[in-house]
């Protein structure tokens, strides 16, 4: 038999239960936790639920429905930390329940995956799933996905970074930010992009790839959805099902016509309007600004110009319903011209 004898230290030699919670914080305690659940191959999931508490529409009557409903999927709370194709088995089922940045985050993961993706939209505008055709009741968006079928739909980039409703050079983009600090009331962010939406200049450009040409214009727009932000119209009929994306010339016909509709439409006061200006089909272009101007991806920044703006046909795996699905594979979408 072995013993061993131990010697305490005085109690004031052991610090304090707030130095360890200090050195091990919280933060550092959930990204362990989520990294060895993702890196934990006998705990991927197969079929993934993704739920957003913060969402506008959740509450604990939708997230129990949810929880029904989808019964056979595995169940996560949404965490912009999470490492998601990490914790997904080979051509896994996604679905994803929450607002306009927890289903764009979940998007732009699986862009270029096996994976595929539902979409419940939650949030205040869901520019995205309404597009393709996803229902705005609750029921029948559910049964749209557990009924529906899997089609490859076209995700846009610009220099690199994804946008899944529109791209913009110059003004329009700057408006688009202004809009999203109207529709947070993020007032500390109101006047400094007041001031850049004011500030914009017309620029000179030339287009090459898929379309030859050269103007000026207080802003470029791409175009992957019919609307964006608060619903504001960019062009008629396109959605992501079509294999190109739709650049818009002169969006707006002055900066106050520009930013009135954008405001209006932040703040649900009507404005939607119509389409932008002239709509031209592509898959493959490249813009170069004199001056140079800023580009952006969706309401982000991505870098200023040139910039080059690409239809990644086929990018992401959407599970349409199955109306939807079936047109698809009948008509191919629109083709470009």
């Amino acid at each position: 038999t072995l013993s061993f004898a131990s010697t305490p230290r005085p109690a004031a030699c052991w610090p304090p239960a707030a130095v360890y919670v200090n050195v091990i914080s919280r933060r550092a305690l959930r990204a362990f936790y989520i990294g060895f659940m993702s890196r934990t191959s006998s705990r991927r999931a197969s079929k993934l639920l993704i739920l957003s508490s913060t969402a506008g529409s959740m509450t604990t009557n939708v997230e129990d429905r949810l929880r029904n409903a989808f019964a056979d999927h595995e169940v996560v709370e949404f965490d912009p930390e999470m490492e998601l194709l990490s914790m997904l088995a080979p051509r896994a089922r996604v679905v994803v329940a929450g607002g306009d940045g927890t289903v764009g985050w979940v998007t732009r993961q699986l862009v270029h995956s096996d994976h595929s993706l539902g979409i419940l939209g939650l949030g205040t505008f869901n520019n995205f799933a309404a597009s393709v055709g996803m229902p705005t009741n609750l029921t029948s968006a559910i049964r749209a996905i557990k009924e529906g079928a899997s089609v490859p739909v076209t995700i846009g980039r610009i220099n690199g970074e994804t946008f899944l409703e529109v791209a913009a050079i110059g003004m329009f983009g700057q408006a688009l930010q202004l809009g999203e600090a109207v529709k947070g009331m993020a007032f500390g962010k109101l006047s400094q992009r007041f001031r850049e939406v004011a500030s914009a200049e017309p620029f000179e450009y030339r287009l090459s790839g898929d379309i030859e040409g050269h103007g000026a214009a207080l802003s470029l727009v791409f175009a992957n959805t019919p609307s964006t932000g608060a619903h504001l119209t960019v062009v008629t009929g396109k959605t992501p099902i079509d294999p190109f994306l739709e650049l818009e010339v002169h969006a707006g016909e002055s900066r106050r016509d520009v930013l009135k509709r954008v405001v209006k439409s932040a703040l649900n006061a009507g404005g939607h309007g119509h389409d932008l200006g002239m709509s031209f089909k592509f898959r493959h272009l490249r813009v170069e600004t004199k001056p140079r101007a800023r580009a952006f991806a969706d309401s982000s920044r991505a870098g200023r110009t040139p910039a080059v703006i690409e239809a990644g046909v086929g990018a992401l795996q959407l599970i349409l319903p199955a109306h939807a699905a079936r047109k698809q594979r009948t008509s191919g979408g629109r083709k470009a011209k």
